[in-house]
């Protein structure tokens, strides 16, 4: 593994929930442990943990409506039969509410009122959860597995990317009864996608060191973007990566930093920023990372990035001005999708429009 010993690992002690301080009122960095059964909640203004919640086994999917008011999570269960979904109060830390769900639910989103929450399952279908009635309202099947979802900020269409062959996103009308509206052809098995304010997918796709670029509206990719970083010395297989010292390494997060101006892709042990004001999507910079990095979000301000590090059972915050790493802070296992909300008062949870995911 390559080794910065410049950047900091914080030495933050992992406690049980009654010995750590009360939550912050600043913007607070809800990170999932994939293989684990936990998620640490950590303030982002001091770096410290704030909570160690124990929820249930390996948590994966992360999501909050724009007023926080509850934050979603799925459990992929990968032993049982059917995972869940939960309810969490992020004011007291509570779950709320279980709900048992399809088998081995993934990443998840919410229409930014709260009202409609969407889960990739491993049954060929993403389904439509009802989170006030906390009652599934539509099973949508769009074939493969079912990955990753995206919903877009006026809440009327969601965008889901399930792995498979076919390269297919479907668009689904929400406000019309979950309706499946179109469809999106990427050039081969899709991953995590990121969604701009102006309609654009920039979608993760096996076998691409970058990634490619399509219009909601017309659903034509427009653009396929490659990093100039090498991955590796050969492409094994498009689902697995590139083969490299540090092993299998591949392109797994992607997400728009807030101003809508550049966007973040993480692949192996690094991440790679593009423009996205400027049609060509010219490469900006890389920021090298510690470990393997397998999602990646940032705060409301768009101040810090959280980077996952899957390999190495920490979160990375980058200052994103500055384009580097400023401290490795450690957390459950296998790190993956995260979630920044702001609960500060006067601001009515809803930080810069949105909690971050």
């Amino acid at each position: 593994m390559r080794r910065f010993p410049w950047i900091p690992i914080a030495a933050t002690a992992i406690a049980i929930v009654a010995s750590i301080p009360p939550a912050s009122a600043g913007p607070l960095l809800w990170q999932t442990s994939s293989q684990g059964d936990d998620i640490h909640v950590f303030d982002l203004e001091s770096r410290q943990l704030v909570r160690r919640l124990v929820v249930g086994p390996e948590p994966h999917g992360i999501a909050a409506p724009d007023d926080a008011r509850a934050v979603y999570v799925t459990l992929e269960a990968n032993d049982r039969p059917r995972g869940e979904l939960l309810w969490i109060d992020p004011r007291t830390y509570r779950v709320e509410h279980r709900m048992e769900i399809c088998r081995e639910p993934h990443a998840i989103a919410t229409t930014p009122d709260g009202r409609w929450i969407y889960v990739p399952c491993r049954d060929e279908h993403s389904w439509a959860i009802d989170a006030e009635k906390r009652e599934v309202a539509a099973r949508i099947r769009t074939g493969g597995r079912p990955h990753n979802v995206r919903i877009s900020r006026d809440g009327r269409l969601a965008l889901l990317s399930p792995m498979g062959d076919a390269g297919r996103v479907t668009v689904v009308d929400i406000e019309a009864g979950h309706q499946v509206v179109g469809e999106i052809v990427f050039a081969g098995s899709v991953r995590p996608s990121a969604l701009s304010d102006d309609g654009r997918l920039f979608q993760h796709v096996d076998g691409l060191n970058g990634f490619q670029v399509a219009d909601v509206g017309s659903r034509e990719v427009v653009a396929t973007i490659e990093h100039d970083t090498v991955l590796g010395w050969l492409l094994v297989h498009p689902r697995l990566g590139w083969l490299g010292p540090a092993g299998l390494r591949r392109c797994h997060g992607l997400a728009i930093r807030p101003g809508q101006q550049e966007i973040w892709s993480a692949c192996g042990a690094s991440v790679t920023i593009h423009d996205v004001a400027d049609s060509t999507y010219p490469e900006l910079a890389r920021v090298p990372l510690a470990s393997k990095a397998y999602w990646l979000t940032f705060s409301p301000d768009g101040r810090w990035a959280l980077v996952a590090l899957s390999g190495a059972d920490q979160v990375a915050v980058v200052d994103a001005a500055a384009r580097e790493v400023v401290v490795q802070l450690p957390t459950g296992a296998g790190p993956k999708r995260n979630l920044v909300i702001d609960l500060a008062p006067g601001r009515g949870g809803a930080p810069s429009r949105r909690a971050r995911y």
